[in-house]
C-alpha cells in the first residue's frame, strides 16, 4: 500500500488534490482512499489530506502516520508544520518551491526531495488570482512524475471530470508541472 499526506492551507485545494488523485488511481483499477484532516476550519489555515492507494481491498481507516510520499503545497508550511514527522526513511517530499532539491535538502535535512514551482504555472493557467493561486491541480502533476505510480494522461483525466472550474487549464497545469518537476536534481 501507498501512502501519500498533502499539507496545505484551507483554499489551496490540498483536499480536492487528495480526491483527484484518489480517482485517477481508481480509474487505473487501484484500490482507494482520500479524506481530510482539519484543525482550524478557515481559509489560509493549515490543513492535512489523505490518499492510500493499493493492489488490493484498503481496509485501513486511520489517519497516514508514516508516508511514502508527503506533498507541500505551501512552502510557508515548512516551518509551522512539521511535515516530515513520520516519513519513511525512503519516503519522498514534494515540495511547491522555486528552490532546487539540494536547498531543499539542506533545509528539511531529508534526502528524497524534488521539488516544483508550482505557484508560476498555476498563474500562468489563471487558476486562482496572482495572489492566492490554486497550486492543487500543478502539484498533481508533479506527483505523477515523481512516485511513477500514475500516468500523467489519468491525473488529467481526472482532473477534467473533477475540477470544479477550469478543467482544461488545471489538466494543463498538471502537465506542464509533470515536465517542470526537478527530482534530486540540483
Amino acid at each position: 500500500m501507498y501512502e501519500i499526506r498533502f499539507h496545505g492551507r484551507g483554499g489551496q485545494g490540498s483536499v480536492v488534490a487528495s480526491k483527484i488523485l484518489a480517482k485517477a488511481f481508481f480509474m487505473e483499477e487501484k484500490y482507494v482512499s482520500a479524506f481530510p484532516y482539519y484543525g482550524v476550519e478557515r481559509r489560509g489555515a493549515p490543513v492535512t489530506a489523505f490518499t492510500r492507494m493499493d493492489e488490493k481491498p484498503i481496509r485501513a481507516r486511520y489517519q497516514i502516520y508514516e508516508p511514502d510520499y508527503v506533498v507541500v503545497l505551501d512552502p510557508s508550511l515548512l516551518s509551522a508544520v512539521n511535515v516530515l514527522k513520520g516519513i519513511k526513511d525512503n519516503g519522498y517530499v514534494l515540495v511547491n518551491t522555486v528552490k532546487t532539491p539540494k536547498e531543499m535538502r539542506e533545509e528539511l535535512n531529508f534526502k528524497n526531495i524534488a521539488t516544483v514551482d508550482a505557484t508560476t504555472i498555476a498563474i500562468k493557467h489563471h487558476l486562482g488570482s496572482q495572489t492566492a493561486p490554486i497550486v492543487n491541480t500543478a502539484i498533481l502533476g508533479a506527483f505523477a512524475k515523481l512516485s511513477g505510480l500514475v500516468k500523467i494522461e489519468t491525473v488529467m483525466d481526472a482532473i477534467r471530470q473533477s475540477a470544479p472550474a477550469k478543467q482544461e487549464e488545471n489538466a494543463l497545469a498538471a502537465k506542464d508541472a509533470y515536465d517542470a518537476v526537478n527530482i534530486g536534481g540540483d
